[in-house]
């Protein structure tokens, strides 16, 4: 669950800065690698990128409010 949750916060940063250059440049980072705001390759980027929000809400109440980001060993 650990690697999960790392992978989602990469794409939401993903998903944030691309908002802030659409938002502050009108520029979609994601359309210009994949060619087009409806490519394959952006439609994909965009779904991963919602369930990987999604996740992000919903893991913290599968695991009783905690958010690992680190490994569980005793220290």
């Amino acid at each position: 669950m650990r690697i999960a949750n790392i992978i989602s916060y990469i794409l939401v940063i993903v998903g944030a800065l691309n908002w802030g250059l659409f938002g502050f440049f009108n520029f979609n980072l994601v359309s210009t690698i994949f060619a087009g705001a409806r490519t394959v390759g952006s439609v994909i980027t965009y779904a991963l990128i919602a369930l990987a929000a999604l996740w992000l809400i919903l893991s913290p109440i599968i695991t009783n409010g905690v958010l690992w980001l680190k490994s569980r060993r005793a220290e």
